[in-house]
């Protein structure tokens, strides 16, 4: 940063996981929004993320992020440890290469978006900084005027009078001065505790959607509006707004007010300077049309713009139009005089017929629109009678229309149409530079914004928090309220899902209403459509509520239900778009999106809607997959396993089984008890070698083959013997099978006989009530190896009070680093449960387990306990 002055900094170290992108970009957006450089947030956040993926994920090492605050900017270096990384030779021609190939984007971006950025090399890790400059503000006064001659000063009666009103924080007046009753023609004592609003002629403030009571709310306002005097007199005035608070903390509004033709007592700012020591120089026409210094924002300037044009042709009203790219449209960006809310953003085409908008390349006079309805679309039903258009050009190409409008007809001629253009011509490029800048500003941010999302999206396979993030995101950021929808099949009807508004209070409202009423037609066509079902179904339910509130019969105050029902109208009565999710060339949901009343969506954000929608039904197709895919692999899982166990006279039987995969993958260990004829009970317990479908078909095969042939009356030996032939058969299928099989004999005196063959499988383990344990069977080959085994069973007797314990090497092999639990570890935790039922002893080997390493088992676990109780007496 070469002198610099460091006035802060903020360093941190994340792991080489993927989720530390995420936690970088929060770091380095966090870290700067506290420094209040909000300016280049977006900036930092886009190439850090691509800076620390290149660390973790491609050098696969931690990645260092430090920040570093200046004066002018911020600089943020991102480090990887990666030691054999190839130094690249210094060469004056530098290729990145294509921005869609992952390795050089971040250098790319780096190139593109920072101020200054480099690349170091050490031994032990590679050094990426870059640096983002903030934007010149202006500095000193904030405006200054000229030195003119008398001549050219503005008109202004001998004494000029600055009404002075406060307005308290209910919006009646507080104050009243003297030149304000001058003016007016109301005392102060007249006027007193009502409400500033009873007095105004034209409730509408230019710019936003309601009047001068929001007008009061802002922290500082400027425009005209109308006082209407005791007179009846409507007196034009040019007003000042500032929010103050006392110091009690209580908020009020001082407003100065002038006669409108003296407005330039208050406005600001104020006209350009110029060196008055070269008298021969001219004006800048755009300043002089505009003003100077000009607003450094495109909303401020255009509503600047339509103000001035309105002025300058005496107008009601004003509007200015901005093209799109194509010149197929026009949108509607600044009004003065019109309702704006209810235009503000709407789009109408450029082409010749009734709503569209066939005078915008060139210049155009209606005399009276009366006669030709429909010519100017935004001026319908607005009581505007004349009309003059004329178009904002660029290098011969259009960029949008400005116009301005009157109540009466016939107001205006050629002439003003000549002037309306001059000045148009005069702000074209500054309108265009404006818009220019506002798209990238635009651009920066949604780029952002959908690196985040995709981050979010993909980082959960659940379904319901797949629909919850997406409504999230959407909502206050790109809409005030949405809606998802999900199509199960393509036989099935589109079901409401989730709704969200950034008003918790009206979700509820908002769901039943749409619940009401049809879904969208799930149409695969890309990009948003109208739909205008939700608004027409709110007006409808207001209409129904106010004409019963109307009537003889309703209360005096209205009901809750009914305030619910006003509101959900009010919010869904602007324009809603429906975005299709298309996943896999289906249409699996529609995303709905709205605006509450007369308000439209701009087009730069239905755009970055459309992204979002596309990246969203792929996460939820995505998690829908993923959740059949655990359905039926838990279903699977489930048939390998028996229903339940058998009820065995005189013997205790526990089974306990754990499975390690996500979702109880199939495959792995698995475990049987079932009678095999009266008075004898077959067990078994065995792991098959893998995971996953191969594995889970020689479980199943194994299980069932067991039973089928216990059933058929062979021994131990004979049935194992039969199962590795089948094994065998499978060919390339087949895998390795331990399996612990025996036979239960319930017997008269209290005891159990038990026949066991244990084929490569950990062996049995009995305890008996002295709490010695011992090996219950000698291992024997495993299945599924050799063609030809010669297997042989042992018998063994459980006494009463005796335990039998069978496990899986999930148990055995628990590891904690080096240490392993084995044999010896297992036979010494068995050996100090004498006197447990069977229930008892599974239950604490399974803790025994489980504690014996503190992170999560890797290997499925079975676990059979069997006890012979010990006669109870009476």
């Amino acid at each position: 940063m070469g002198s610099a002055v460091i006035t802060a900094r903020a360093a941190a170290t994340f792991d080489p996981v993927g989720r530390s992108v995420a936690t970088a970009r929060a770091f380095v957006r966090d870290t700067l929004q506290g420094w209040g450089y909000t300016d280049v947030v977006d900036d930092a956040v886009v190439l850090t993320s691509e800076l620390v993926t290149n660390a973790v994920v491609h050098a696969g090492t931690a990645a260092d992020v430090l920040c570093l605050r200046t004066e002018d900017g911020v600089r943020v270096e991102v480090s990887d440890h990666y030691p054999e990384r190839e130094i690249p030779l210094q060469s004056s021609g530098l290729d990145f290469g294509s921005p869609d190939r992952e390795g050089g984007r971040g250098l790319l971006l780096c190139a593109a978006l920072a101020s200054r950025w480099g690349v170091e090399y050490t031994p032990e890790h590679k050094h990426v900084w870059f640096q983002l400059d903030l934007p010149e503000r202006p500095v000193g006064i904030r405006s200054a005027g000229p030195v003119l001659p008398t001549a050219l000063l503005p008109v202004a009666d001998e004494r000029v009078r600055v009404a002075v009103v406060q307005i308290d924080g209910s919006g009646a007046i507080a104050s009243w001065n003297d030149d304000a009753a001058f003016l007016f023609g109301y005392a102060a004592d007249q006027v007193a505790g009502k409400q500033l609003t009873d007095f105004a002629a034209w409730p509408h403030t230019p710019g936003t959607s309601t009047g001068i009571a929001d007008a009061l709310r802002l922290s500082r306002w400027e425009g005209s509006y109308g006082i209407r005097g005791a007179d009846g007199r409507v007196i034009p005035v040019y007003a000042s707004h500032l929010r103050v608070r006392d110091t009690q903390g209580e908020p009020s509004t001082v407003c100065l007010l002038v006669r409108d033709h003296e407005r330039a007592v208050l406005q600001t700012p104020v006209r350009a300077p110029v060196d008055s020591s070269n008298d021969s120089r001219t004006a800048d026409p755009f300043e002089v049309f505009i003003g100077s210094p000009a607003p450094d924002d495109l909303d401020g300037l255009l509503q600047r713009t339509v103000e001035r044009a309105r002025d300058m042709l005496d107008a009601d009203a004003a509007f200015l139009l901005l093209a799109t790219d194509d010149e197929t449209e026009l949108e509607v960006r600044a009004t003065t005089g019109l309702p704006s809310a209810r235009q503000r953003f709407a789009r109408v085409p450029v082409e010749a017929g009734t709503n569209r908008y066939s005078s915008a390349r060139m210049p155009a006079v209606h005399e009276d629109l009366t006669a030709v309805p429909g010519a100017v679309p935004l001026l319908t039903d607005t009581g505007m009678r004349s009309v003059v258009t004329v178009p904002l050009k660029v290098e011969g190409r259009l960029t949008g229309s400005l116009g301005v409008a009157a109540e009466a007809a016939g107001r205006y001629s050629n002439e003003e149409a000549l002037r309306l253009q001059f000045a148009a011509d005069r702000i074209a490029l500054a309108v265009e530079s404006a818009r220019l800048g506002e798209l990238e500003r635009l651009r920066r941010g949604s780029l952002s914004f959908l690196v985040e999302a995709s981050d979010l999206l993909a980082g959960t396979l659940d379904r319901d928090q797949t629909l919850a993030l997406m409504a999230q995101m959407t909502v206050p950021t790109l809409a005030t309220w949405c809606a998802v929808y999900t199509i199960a099949d393509q036989l099935a009807e589109p079901y409401l899902s989730y709704v969200l508004h950034e008003d918790e209070e009206r979700i509820d409202g908002l769901k039943e209403l749409l619940a009401s009423i049809a879904p969208p037609d799930p149409v695969p066509t890309p990009g948003a459509r109208i739909w205008p079902a939700p608004a027409q179904a709110g007006h409808e339910a207001a209409l129904r509520v106010s004409t019963r509130t109307l009537g003889r019969d309703a209360p005096l105050s209205m009901g809750a239900a009914a305030r619910t029902t006003l509101e959900t109208a009010s919010a869904v009565g602007g324009e809603t778009v429906v975005l299709p999710l298309v996943a896999r060339n289906r249409v699996i949901g529609m995303l709905t999106l709205g605006k509450p009343s007369d308000e439209h969506f701009r087009q730069e954000i239905l755009e970055l809607a459309e992204d979002l929608s596309r990246r969203a039904a792929l996460a939820l197709d995505n998690a829908r997959l993923y959740s059949e895919r655990v359905a039926i692999s838990q279903s699977l899982q489930r048939s390998l396993l028996p229903p339940g166990l058998p009820d065995v006279p005189n013997v205790e039987i526990e089974v306990i089984y754990r499975a390690a995969g996500e979702g109880n993958e199939v495959g792995g260990d698995f475990y049987d008890v079932f009678p095999i004829r009266d008075g004898a009970y077959g067990f078994a317990i065995g792991d098959v070698c893998g995971t996953g479908p191969e594995a889970a078909a020689v479980t199943g095969l194994a299980r069932h083959a067991l039973r089928l042939l216990a059933r058929e009356g062979f021994g131990g030996p004979a049935v194992l013997e039969r199962l590795n032939a089948a094994i065998m058969d499978e060919g390339e299928r087949s895998r390795f099978l331990t399996l612990l099989y025996g036979e239960l004999w319930p017997q008269e005196d209290g005891s159990a006989l038990l026949k066991v063959v244990c084929a490569g499988h950990p062996l049995p383990l009995r305890l008996r009530q002295d709490g010695s344990v011992e090996a219950a069977a000698d291992p024997q080959p495993l299945l599924g190896v050799m063609d030809d085994l010669e297997l042989y069973e042992q018998e063994v007797t459980l006494e009463p009070g005796d335990v039998l314990l069978c496990v899986t090497d999930g148990v055995t092999e628990r590891r904690e680093g080096t240490r392993m639990l084995g044999d010896d570890g297992l036979a010494e935790v068995l050996s100090v449960c004498t006197g447990l039922t069977a229930g008892a002893v599974a239950g604490r080997i399974l803790r025994a387990v489980e504690r014996f390493a503190a992170e999560p088992a890797s290997d499925d676990m079975a676990i059979l306990a069997m006890r012979v109780p010990e006669p109870v007496n009476f």
